[in-house]
């Protein structure tokens, strides 16, 4: 299709507003890597958190929603809404220890709490893995959802887009370090908010929809529901249960980590104190799981009316190759829809979001590889000038390799579905180690380890001829997993008491698990309240799915239902104003601390 002259001009206009911090913070960035890699520590709450929001909402996100509303309906969201049960529990319980910890990257933290050769090994497997093939792997699967969108609404091609866009990355995320990605991610988040409500008014206002009330009226009721049909056991488990019980706590997944990790540890460890790294952790879980779905689901279900079948989505994007037609492509086929205006409003939204998680990805990748590898064993006495260099350099060979592994994903989908899944069983560590003392370096190499062992054995019996569900794999997966860490971590030594208790003296733990090593003699005791964390926790959760669901009910029609979740909401925001200032406090009286 042909974009008209204004589509290009607010195109135009949106980038250059976007990418004008990058220029401006571009000198802050080359004074040193705490710049580069975590903005001096200085960053504000709200621009922290709105970051955060930014760069989890890529082009591929809209099309991963619009997928599971049409193969199994508004209930599949379940698989990411389970992760606000360990995004608020970031909040409450670990985001304060993570700024506490004064650390640049979150895999420094390996060195702080663990001790000897092992911890150094993780340090450094983790920075190849997480940093390099992990990272990419996630990239190239963002890339590939921006060629699709490129293709269906500018005719280019995979290379074309490849080439284009990984130039734009690379130059802004190279330029402005993190300063610069945190302010142009507030910029990009509000042009991607305000295209997403468009794409929604004028998937609504289509004649084949009929506004709200005609959508639902002529959708399936079973695709509606925000729980899954209960006389569906199977589906059930999939798409309610195992992710509410199991998956939340046990995969490792960027941005959704137990207990806080990758780029949502860099934005905590950038905050000015602890109090802004958990406030912008609040916001960005309210932001993240209670105000962007609504728009994303509606679009979806307005698909279903406007291309019901994948025929009608190959009749309406016939320029599309057969192989590339799938549910998620109805996304990019309503967009077509949009008038000139809107329509270069849409495709600027969707550009801001892709950059502001690419860039994200590239500095995080970039801090692993030069902070946690190269200096920590390579240099270590390079010069911050040196290191800020040398970021460039790998940001453009990140984004490099991402950019050639686009062009293997559409036969290599069952390898990247692997990849995800080898993490499966090590969350509950991430979570444990900050509390129990007895959690050592060899505990995450035999979770590790063994995850991926696991992980692969099953992905052959599968291919084998193994009848096994995803979710069945996944259980079977995190229990075995669980067995083997927990066994090591008995069978091995811990790391060394004048580590543990350093670790314990800076981060300050709450709870009983470090009694035995720091007994009485502790310079500093916990300062936190485990009962105010768990308050906030149950608070936070509460408020986010009351105002999700409140939301959803409302637009559904459904009155007395929106009104009553929105008043549970309302209930508990009070208590979390309640909460949030005596977790602040850390609990304790002040005449006591």
């Amino acid at each position: 299709m042909q974009l008209a002259t204004v589509d290009w001009i607010v195109i135009a206009v949106s980038l250059a507003a976007a990418f004008a911090p990058a220029v401006f913070f571009a000198r802050r960035a080359s004074t040193g890597t705490a710049e580069f890699f975590a903005s001096g520590r200085s960053a504000p709450w709200w621009l922290i958190g709105t970051s955060m929001v930014a760069t989890t909402f890529s082009t591929d996100t809209p099309n991963l929603v619009t997928d599971f509303v049409r193969t199994n309906g508004v209930s599949q969201n379940w698989a990411w809404w389970a992760f606000l049960i360990t995004g608020m529990m970031t909040v409450f319980f670990y985001a304060r220890m993570w700024r506490r910890s004064g650390v640049l990257t979150d895999l420094e933290f390996y060195e702080l709490r663990y001790s000897g050769k092992s911890a150094a090994f993780v340090r450094g497997f983790r920075a190849v893995y997480l940093g390099l093939f992990f990272n990419c792997a996630i990239m190239a699967t963002v890339t590939l959802a921006a060629a699709k969108i490129a293709n269906v609404m500018l005719g280019w091609s995979r290379l074309q887009t490849v080439l284009l866009c990984g130039i734009l990355c690379v130059v802004f995320a190279a330029m402005s370090g993190l300063w610069g990605v945190l302010a142009s991610d507030m910029i990009q988040f509000a042009i991607a908010m305000v295209g997403v409500f468009a794409a929604a008014y004028v998937a609504l206002s289509q004649p084949e929809v009929g506004g709200l009330a005609g959508l639902v009226a002529k959708v399936d009721p079973a695709t509606l529901r925000l729980l899954p049909d209960f006389s569906d056991w199977g589906l059930t488990l999939s798409v309610l249960v195992v992710p509410l019980t199991i998956q939340w706590w046990a995969v490792w997944y960027p941005g959704a980590e137990p207990g806080g990790g990758s780029y949502i540890a860099q934005r905590m460890l950038a905050a000015k104190d602890e109090r802004h790294a958990m406030a912008a952790t609040l916001w960005f879980n309210i932001a993240h799981y209670a105000l962007r779905p609504w728009p994303w689901i509606i679009v979806a279900l307005c698909s279903l009316l406007v291309f019901p079948t994948l025929g009608d989505l190959q009749t309406a994007l016939p320029h599309v190759s057969p192989d590339l037609i799938g549910h998620d492509m109805a996304y990019p086929a309503m967009l077509t829809l949009l008038p000139a205006g809107l329509l270069g409003l849409l495709l600027a939204s969707l550009l801001s979001a892709y950059v502001s998680t690419m860039s994200t990805h590239l500095n995080w990748g970039c801090s692993y590889l030069v902070h946690d590898l190269y200096r920590r064993f390579l240099n270590p006495t390079a010069s911050e000038r040196h290191l800020v260099w040398l970021s460039r350099g790998v940001t453009a060979l990140l984004m490099a390799i991402s950019g050639l592994t686009v062009f293997v994903l559409s036969t290599a989908g069952e390898a990247f579905q692997l990849l995800l899944s080898i993490g499966a069983g090590t969350g509950l560590i991430y979570l444990l180690r900050w509390f129990w003392w007895r959690i050592n370096a060899w505990s995450e190499i035999a979770a590790m380890a063994s995850s991926f062992i696991i992980a692969v054995g099953l992905f052959l019996a599968r291919r084998g001829g193994l009848e096994m569900s995803a979710h069945v794999a996944l259980v079977l997966s995190v229990a075995a997993t669980t067995v083997v860490w927990v066994t090591v971590t008995f069978l091995t030594p811990p790391a060394d008491t004048e580590t543990l208790r350093r670790f314990y003296r800076l981060v300050r733990p709450a709870g009983r698990g470090w009694q035995r090593v720091v007994g009485a003699d502790a310079e500093v005791g916990p300062r936190d309240s485990l009962a105010l964390a768990f308050g906030g926790w149950v608070l936070g959760c509460t408020f986010v799915y009351s105002a999700l669901f409140g939301v959803g009910a409302l637009l559904y029609g459904q009155t007395a239902q929106g009104t009553l979740c929105l008043a549970v909401a309302a209930a508990s925001g009070v208590g979390l104003g309640w909460v949030v200032p005596k977790v602040w406090r850390g609990g304790v009286p002040a005449q006591q601390r």
